[in-house]
């Protein structure tokens, strides 16, 4: 079982930068697809952006596109999300989430392991 810990939340004016870190003290990323899902005060917990370890494909839900980019280091043992031209909407607590599913997951049904969270406030 993957133990993840994200790192890198805090507070941006909008329009500004900021990176996400999650890392598995338990080293076990290669047997995981990674995701980053976002969950706002009073709303569902929401998928943000996947990638594959084997192949280093990712997807990026729509809201984001173009913003907000997953990746891993070369050792691959950290999968980062970086957040540019940050909105006020992107407030949130942003979670790192692992699956064991070869295809693109959603649902946060599908990932078994979970960060503890960070969170991440835009002012505007």
């Amino acid at each position: 079982q993957a133990h993840l810990v994200e790192t890198g939340g805090g507070l941006m004016q909008a329009g500004g930068s900021l990176r996400l870190a999650c890392e598995d003290s338990s080293r076990q990323f290669g047997s995981y697809n990674m995701a980053w899902f976002r969950q706002a005060p009073g709303k569902e917990r929401d998928f943000v952006a996947a990638i594959r370890w084997r192949s280093g494909s990712a997807i990026h839900a729509d809201s984001v596109k173009g913003r907000f980019f997953i990746s891993t280091d070369r050792a691959k043992t950290t999968v980062y999300l970086d957040m540019n031209n940050l909105k006020p909407d992107d407030t949130a607590v942003y979670y790192c989430a692992a699956s064991p599913h070869g295809s693109w997951r959603y649902g946060v049904g599908d990932y078994t392991a979970w960060g503890q969270g960070t969170q991440v406030t835009v002012s505007s």
